[in-house]
């Protein structure tokens, strides 16, 4: 009898163990492919921004893109990954700057997330860990989706170097401080006001919606934007098509965005061991994301038609849809989803009017779309969701602090500081170093024709110097 119980539990011990093998490779599985679709959102930006672009700019723009993405996840690599992990509580509570397990945020930053030393281990092939480099990769397409974002608003006289700085301190500096605070679960913003984001509305969209208005205060309008009484005139791109195919592109990635935001049963922030949590250790599920989601962006594509009937703002209200509700597209009905994300589309094109009746030239609407929108989502979710849980509530976290109307905006503001800020700071040194803007000559003959050693349309297309 006691052999045959022996060899029973032998069987039972395998079987779980096996279990256990099958669920870590899941988790592995689910967040390596949430990578690719996040590539996905670079395709549509590279699209998007090619498409907005006229003819002898097109080149240019397509290169610009190509580049943040690559020196943002190399410089995120080498340092963006700490920030996360060294500052949840800087400069809130410089006194114990307790983070993860138990010791301070930069004690624990320097263990895991350099690559280097003792820490490397865990940034290359180490056999024993299936969690890091696919969570890592997820944020470093977060970090990279930044300065895509910002791309938009600086398109046809912005130079290539200017732009790459840029780009750095954003995908790996500044959004990364806007997430150590606000999208951890040691998170100052999170544990003392409730601040919750789980779509990252205002630490991915309006930190880098905030930045791309510091650059453009220092960048200036394109050449011919502005009359010299102040009016505006239209400089359309050269192809809607590639413009509204880039958009909904930008839409499919965003379902993978969303999905690594997710932190799936049995992982180590979840206080759920049988469900899936938020970064913050609230309850979500999928078909949360299935319902909202797609919800989100049809309110918005008809929010904006509403009051524009342009393609290219359907497209942008699309997205400002998703972005509106994306703070709370874990608590929202679709009732909320549907309100929320139509009012969203309405506001788009009056917003980005009266951004440019100061005279600042967002070719694209990103300080809009990204900035505008994602604060108003974020502040909305305060309204909607007070009285919520901020962290997960297990039997130790019964006194945890809610989530609340004051909270959201102590969190708005902070989003707004961390964009506009470092992007004004950085660009006015970059200005004054001589490499942020084009010379009107360039931008009057077009930036393809003097910097790029190639032609996006050899043949049958309209000539620069007719653009002129």
């Amino acid at each position: 009898m006691e052999d045959q119980i022996a060899q029973m539990q032998a069987q039972l011990d395998a079987v779980t163990a096996a279990a256990q093998i099958t669920n870590t490779m899941f988790a592995e599985a689910y967040y390596y492919l949430t990578i690719p679709l996040m590539v996905i959102i670079h395709a549509g930006f590279l699209l998007y921004e090619m498409g907005a672009t006229r003819v002898k700019n097109v080149l240019s723009s397509g290169t610009k893109n190509l580049l943040a993405f690559a020196f943002t996840i190399i410089t995120f690599y080498l340092f963006g990954w700490w920030f996360y992990w060294a500052l949840p509580t800087f400069p809130y509570d410089l006194a114990s700057g307790a983070g993860a397990m138990g010791i301070s945020g930069i004690e624990y930053a320097n263990a895991i997330a350099l690559p280097w030393g003792e820490s490397a281990q865990y940034m290359g092939p180490n056999m024993g860990d299936r969690a890091s480099g696919v969570f890592w990769g997820a944020f470093a397409l977060f970090a990279a989706t930044t300065a895509s974002i910002a791309s938009g608003a600086l398109i046809e006289r912005i130079q290539t170097v200017g732009f790459v700085i840029c780009a750095i301190v954003l995908g790996s500096f500044a959004w990364v401080v806007a997430a150590a605070w606000a999208w951890h679960s040691d998170g100052w913003l999170v544990t003392e006001f409730g601040f919750h984001d789980f779509g990252a509305a205002g630490l991915v969209h309006a930190v880098a919606g905030f930045f791309a208005l510091g650059i453009l205060l220092n960048l200036g309008p394109r050449v011919g934007k502005f009359n010299a009484d102040g009016s505006a005139n239209h400089i359309p791109g050269h192809s809607m098509v590639l413009t509204v195919v880039g958009l909904m592109l930008i839409i499919v990635g965003f379902f993978g965005f969303l999905m690594a935001c997710i932190i799936l049963p049995g992982e180590g922030w979840s206080w759920y061991a049988n469900a899936g949590t938020t970064i913050y250790g609230t309850p979500i599920t999928l078909s949360a994301l299935a319902f909202n989601v797609t919800l989100a962006a049809s309110g918005g594509i008809i929010g904006a038609w509403i009051i524009t009937k342009d393609p290219f703002w359907m497209m942008s209200g699309c997205l400002a849809g998703i972005i509106s509700v994306a703070s709370g597209i874990d608590v929202y009905f679709g009732s909320h989803v549907i309100i929320i994300s139509v009012v969203a589309g309405m506001i788009l094109k009056p917003c980005a009017d009266w951004l440019e009746g100061f005279g600042i030239d967002d070719a694209v609407g990103c300080v809009t779309v990204h900035g505008t929108i994602g604060l108003f989502g974020v502040v909305v979710l305060g309204i909607f969701g007070s009285g919520l849980p901020g962290l997960g509530a297990g039997a130790e976290e019964m006194d945890v602090v809610k989530l609340s109307l004051f909270g959201q905006v102590v969190g708005a503001v902070v989003m707004f500081l961390l964009g506009f800020v470092p992007g004004y700071v950085v660009s006015w040194l970059v200005h004054k170093a001589g490499m942020l803007r084009i010379p009107e000559a360039v931008q009057i003959k077009g930036l393809d024709p003097v910097k790029v050693p190639a032609q996006a349309y050899p043949e049958g297309m309209q000539s620069p110097e007719s653009e002129a």
